[in-house]
């Protein structure tokens, strides 16, 4: 009976027919009962339909065909194209830095998977066909119970029969020693293998373009294989190659062959587990469910690292930029926090798998960062791409063969495509979240000028969202680091935290070993303007840090350092204007025998302690003198005329010069500063105590509101008439005006932040209103006296007031005498 099975269809030659041909095949084979079969013949349909679209550009015709009566059984893939002129693709030669080529990848596969393959031409058409075996003693019931990897191998011949011929040579494959196990099995005795090449002893022959030279195979660490040696009579003779590199006693490199009949070949290395099929139906699976990225990842990593061997495993995907890449998942005994990689090993110009014997030859940094020696990964290509890599690591060196690349390229190769949808659309999500983070972040911390409140808020940021604790430390202009705030996620271990920590770091904190329980500690610096800031640093759990968080925390960073140092310059900047203006005030009002005084001043700028407004109240030998003037404008450029008036009143008074000469130093001086617009209002005075108590008042008033006597009785009087203001005309000649201020009499002086206080079209000194506030001030001390005008003021409007505010009050007391 005919147990022959064929399914065939047809596609057309365009970009779809590899995805159409691999559903048609994994439906045959489901209905066929050869599940098993699935994984590497949907792989080998997959690039062979890919190469016939590629190359020949015509139609394509796809069978498949079941033989049972076979033997063994035998399933035949064949794929037809119409070009038969158009030859295989060669592939490119494998490169000497043992990486694999980037075409020609399905015939390799083709050698690796199926136990048989060729190309038939036809006048019309060529046919590529691949054969895999199901081995002997199954039948359609139970193939799925009898994979052809778990089907027992032919019975091995007895010992007697095994020769271990040991062969050792140099790295260009002269042979340096010869036993005698390889005589009795290859004729050669030792005398004639000795110096010749290896080449002239080994028939090579690779498999497709994935086939490493025989050169190249010397080079490698590791490597088993079949083979045939030339025996001395001039057959060739099936052998089983295992290959060890070692040095020798002067430290040169040489390759140790033990060669053994093909039929033990079993005895020099037990038969591997069918970790690629097995490692494809996990993926198969994998992919198949509906998982979050990071656990998709994180199963894709242990995968790898379970089908290799490897003490861990990788699974990098490129950073935004596109050019370095960092680690997404990462698991096994040696896995570790490694951040982002910017290597020369993984590179975005890098398209092919890739093996590196011993990475601490080659880069200290990144054998150090992996805590490994021996290395080996395949690039997830993605329409040309290079979006990410697969990474395999050994703390041994030389762990790896090139059929572990080939093996770590076919997992990329099907995971490639979906691992980066899923990241495309995780990143989109991770976009609009660190988005919404960074603007909370920055409103938060938006016009706060205080170091240490910014310390706080970051550290309250991260935790618990992205770190189980955190800490912050801060750098001042000196230097000098230290802690500045610490949260954790449990404010009882705060605390403890902050024990735990190191104060002031004796070095730098990417060298401090933290001293914080089991938590994989971070540091991240706050740089802005190539000046450092101090330090992010936290702890977390997790073993490592997903490139969404490294980078949403690389720009947190950026915008608390910008905001760090725009503190530190407010602050710089708010104490070097808090010196200077407090050197316009009076360090301190002189004391006046028989005299009170009392003065208020509010500058309207806030946190201003100096606006376009100043007073001055000093002794000069037997007199006093005060002064209250209003520049005009606001802000450091009124602050400059007032420091400029007020110490030129003062000085001048010191030098004796009288009220009028004073004012006409003063016009001339503003005059000469040349500032257009720049004039002032100076009320100034002179206070001579008469012997019968009291003083004699001598003063004059350019421009400045008059001041105000408050008689006993309650009645008030101006006792000066405005004249013009300084700073406006250099010919301008000033007088002044005398009166007695008697004993119990208050006199008022203010600017015009007091009189023209406005609520809307109405001025608080309308109709007189200062004088009429002034009158029910009879009886009240000095200072009584001006915090009730500045509670009226204040009070006179709900707004507050947008002028500066001064007043000064001086009460003549009965017990006034001459200072001597």
């Amino acid at each position: 009976m005919d147990t022959t099975r064929v399914s065939s269809t047809a596609f057309d030659g365009t970009p779809h027919a590899p995805a159409h041909a691999r559903k048609f095949v994994r439906q045959v084979l489901g209905e066929w009962r050869l599940s098993h079969l699935t994984e590497d013949a949907v792989l080998l349909t997959s690039e062979l339909v890919t190469n016939a679209v590629v190359h020949a550009g015509t139609g394509v015709e796809l069978t498949c065909r079941l033989d049972m009566d076979a033997s063994p059984p035998k399933l035949e893939i064949e794929v037809d194209d119409h070009h038969p002129t158009r030859a295989l693709p060669t592939g490119e030669p494998a490169p000497a830095d043992g990486s694999l080529p980037t075409s020609g990848r399905g015939l390799a596969l083709a050698g690796m998977l199926a136990d048989a393959w060729g190309v038939t031409y036809t006048r019309t058409t060529k046919r590529v066909w691949v054969r895999m075996e199901l081995g002997e003693g199954c039948d359609m019931q139970d193939h799925v119970s009898c994979p052809p990897c778990l089907v027992p191998g032919p019975v091995a011949p007895p010992l007697e029969t095994l020769h271990v011929g040991v062969v050792i040579c140099d790295l260009d494959g002269v042979v340096e020693s010869w036993n005698p196990e390889a005589e009795r099995l290859l004729g050669w005795r030792a005398e004639q293998a000795v110096g010749r090449s290896l080449k002239e002893l080994v028939a090579w022959r690779g498999h497709g373009p994935y086939a490493l030279s025989l050169t190249d195979t010397l080079s490698l660490g590791r490597w088993r294989g079949e083979a045939r040696m030339r025996h001395r009579d001039g057959s060739l003779v099936p052998v089983y190659v295992s290959q060890l590199r070692a040095r020798g006693h002067a430290g040169e490199r040489r390759a140790i062959w033990m060669v053994v009949s093909s039929d033990h070949r079993y005895v020099l290395t037990p038969p591997s587990a069918p970790l690629r099929r097995e490692a494809g139906r996990r993926i198969k699976d994998l992919l198949d469910r509906d998982m979050p990225l990071t656990e998709l990842l994180a199963t894709i990593a242990q995968i790898v690292q379970v089908s290799s061997g490897g003490d861990a495993a990788y699974v990098l995907l490129a950073t935004e930029g596109g050019s370095r890449f960092g680690v997404a998942a990462g698991v096994g005994a040696t896995a570790g926090l490694v951040g982002v990689l910017a290597t020369g090993v993984f590179g975005a110009d890098r398209r092919s798998p890739m093996m590196i014997e011993d990475l601490l030859a080659g880069d200290v940094e990144l054998a150090q960062q992996l805590r490994a020696r021996s290395l080996a990964c395949a690039p997830l290509l993605v329409a040309g791409e290079v979006v990410g890599y697969l990474v395999v690591t050994d703390a041994q060196p030389s762990r790896f063969d090139q059929e572990l690349t080939v093996s770590l390229q076919h997992i990329a190769d099907q995971v490639a495509v979906t691992v980066q949808r899923e990241r495309l659309a995780e990143q989109d999500r991770a976009h609009r979240g660190r988005l919404s983070f960074l603007a909370e972040a920055g409103e938060l911390l938006a016009g706060v000028h205080d170091e240490e409140l910014i310390a706080a808020l970051t550290a309250q940021l991260v935790v618990p969202k992205i770190a189980t604790w955190a800490a912050v430390y801060l750098t001042d202009l000196a230097g000098m680091t230290r802690l500045a705030h610490v949260w954790h996620s449990e404010e009882r271990h705060n605390a403890d935290l902050r024990k735990s920590l190191p104060a002031i770091p004796r070095t730098a904190l990417t060298e401090v070993s933290w001293p914080v329980g089991q938590e994989n500690v971070l540091a991240f610096p706050l740089l802005t303007q190539g000046r450092s800031h101090g330090a992010l640093v936290i702890g977390r759990s997790e073993p490592t840090l997903p490139l969404e968080l490294a980078d949403l925390l690389a720009d947190l960073c950026r915008l608390v350092a910008l905001n760090l140092h725009t503190a530190m310059l407010y602050t710089r900047q708010a104490t070097t204007s808090r010196v200077l203006q407090r050197s316009l005030l009076p360090m301190r009002v002189a004391p006046m025998p028989g005299l009170e005084s009392a003065v208020v001043y509010e500058p309207a700028e806030e946190g201003a302690d100096v606006g376009g407004d100043f007073y001055d109240l000093f002794t000069v030998a037997d007199h006093w003198c005060f002064a209250l003037g209003d520049v005009c404008g606001s802000g450091p450029e009124a602050a400059a005329v007032t420091g400029l008036a007020r110490h030129a009143v003062r000085l001048l008074a010191k030098e004796h010069y009288t009220v009028a000469d004073i004012f006409d130093r003063l016009n001339h001086a503003l005059l000469e500063e040349g500032e257009e617009g720049r004039f002032l209002s100076l009320l100034c005075g002179e206070l001579t105590p008469l012997p019968q108590g009291g003083a004699l008042c001598t003063i004059a008033s350019a421009g400045h509101p008059p001041p105000l006597l408050l008689r006993p009785g309650g009645e008030v009087q101006a006792v000066a008439t405005p004249q013009l203001l300084l700073g406006i005309e250099s010919g301008a000649r000033f007088y002044v005006e005398s009166f007695e201020l008697a004993p119990e009499e208050v006199l008022l002086c203010v600017t015009d932040g007091v009189t023209e206080r406005r609520d809307g079209d109405r001025l608080l000194d309308d109709g007189d209103g200062l004088s009429k506030l002034l009158s029910t001030c009879t009886g009240l001390s000095a200072h009584a006296v001006a915090e009730r005008v500045r509670h009226a003021v204040e009070t006179f409007a709900a707004e507050p007031s947008q002028d500066d505010v001064a007043l000064l009050v001086i009460k003549a007391n009965a017990g006034l005498r001459t200072v001597r």
